[in-house]
């Protein structure tokens, strides 16, 4: 019997955050070989896939938070975490305990899988351990990049799916344009599982309405409906479809947020600041309510009385709409001196928290540090700022793929807009106490590994 290392919880993380892939097999497939090695541990766990561009960890905050609420044992795995390894798995909230991933982590390290896992197969692997042996009730799993080759693509068909806005981001992986880049995000959609699709482009709606009508031939489903919808002329004009009409050959098993449902969520008061998570908060509720009609599962795992139609599940989905917490999110990290965080990592994102910013604070401006990786399109990123920035601090994240903080306060530097360049995330802090009398705000975004650093020092 070969001799097994025993490793603490400090090298388990270690090891698994510096675990790359070689080779030519795609995360979908890697992580096929090691749940069969694992001997299907995922067949038992109903859950909800998630994928998208923006949006993917709020929805998964709004129902972990719903689901809870209604006294279910709910897994959550996320990416990537801000601050500790845990956050990327939890249960009823809680992250996983360091002796379960080090029992759990041991276990996966010392075991010959004939490929070679990246630190995202591995993640996927002890969150479905944890959740079978905690007896999970439902867990919510969120892809990592794209969807059709993504790992958690490996887990099968989930009880629901649901795809948040598509935009440009990873186009190096998945493609120059919003068909392509929707495309490989509707490969998490399966034959007979109902989807969620949050508010798209023209040309996002239709590859995401087709390929779920190919997945409903597929299983066998050929009956000619509508979309959830109680106003047809509103949704034309809202989301129209190139070929396609909302009375013509579009699947029941589409659920589309609506401009009603996004009102909707609205006045459920969402735990998470800005304009866009209203549409996040429409999607997680009309997945949440789609999954309570379904009648699953009954709680009797959790030991918990669950809520189930009939019951006042509506009421528990606007509870936890409203108590939802999602850290990096337009996170308010210091009153005094004001410093606001948000992980807004690609121009869409950007979009969203410049709208965010406006509807929050009106005119004012904004003292902005920026901290992106080398892969985005930071251009494009910085410009919607330009407007309500009073300046520029920018900072080198600490990633190999990080954008040099210099070579991004040039590109600011170019519109006229004052920019300097910092060597460290630490002084920031400095920079804010000189400001502290200035009663000025401080926004700081980007990318989610800048913002956890932010997040660790502060």
């Amino acid at each position: 019997m070969p001799y097994k290392m025993m490793y603490t919880y400090e090298e388990i993380t270690d090891k698994i955050e510096n675990s790359r892939r070689f080779g030519t097999l795609s995360g979908v497939e890697i992580s096929r070989i090691m749940l069969e090695k694992l001997g299907h541990p995922q067949k038992e766990l109903p859950f909800i896939h998630v994928a998208g561009t923006n949006g993917k960890g709020s929805v998964c905050a709004f129902l972990n938070s719903v689901f809870m609420k209604a006294g279910l044992r709910c897994g959550c795995f996320t990416s990537p975490h801000l601050v500790d390894f845990g956050e990327r798995i939890t249960v009823d909230g809680k992250m996983i305990e360091q002796s379960a991933a080090t029992r759990i982590g041991n276990e996966l390290l010392n075991r010959d899988w004939g490929v070679m896992p990246s630190m995202f197969d591995y993640c996927l692997m002890m969150a479905v351990l944890y959740f079978k042996e905690k007896q999970c009730d439902i867990a919510i799993i969120e892809t990592g990049l794209g969807g059709r080759l993504d790992s958690t693509n490996a887990l099968g068909a989930p009880v629901l799916s649901v795809i948040t806005r598509i935009g440009y981001d990873h186009m190096a992986v998945l493609g120059g344009t919003l068909t392509e880049i929707a495309a490989e995000k509707a490969g998490i959609l399966k034959p007979g599982v109902k989807a969620v699709f949050a508010p798209q482009e023209p040309e996002v709606l239709e590859v995401l309405v087709k390929a779920q009508r190919e997945c409903n031939l597929v299983s066998g489903k050929t009956e000619q409906s509508t979309f959830k919808s109680a106003s047809r002329s509103a949704l034309r004009r809202q989301h129209p479809l190139q070929g396609v009409t909302y009375n013509e050959q579009c699947s029941a098993d589409c659920i589309l947020v609506t401009p009603e449902d996004i009102q909707r969520a609205k006045r459920m008061q969402p735990g998470l600041r800005g304009v866009y998570q209203y549409e996040n908060a429409a999607a997680a509720m009309l997945a949440a309510e789609e999954f309570f009609k379904m009648n699953l599962p009954a709680p009797s795992r959790g030991g918990t009385e669950g809520v189930m139609p009939g019951a006042g599940y509506m009421q528990v989905i606007s509870d936890g709409i409203c108590s939802a917490y999602w850290p990096g999110r337009m996170e308010i990290l210091s009153e005094h001196p004001f410093l606001l965080v948000d992980g807004a990592h690609n121009s869409n994102g950007v979009l969203a928290l410049k709208e965010s910013l406006q509807e929050l604070y009106g005119g004012e401006k904004f003292h902005f540090i920026m901290g992106v990786m080398a892969d985005k399109d930071y251009e494009q990123m910085a410009e919607p700022l330009l407007p309500c920035a009073l300046d520029f601090v920018t900072v080198t994240p600490e990633s190999s793929r990080a954008l040099q903080a210099e070579t991004l306060a040039e590109c600011i530097r170019a519109h006229k807009i004052p920019a300097e360049s910092i060597p460290s995330v630490y002084e920031v802090r400095r920079l804010l106490e000189e400001r502290m009398d200035k009663n000025e705000k401080t926004v700081a975004f980007g990318s989610l590994y800048f913002i956890g650093e932010l997040k660790k020092i502060w």
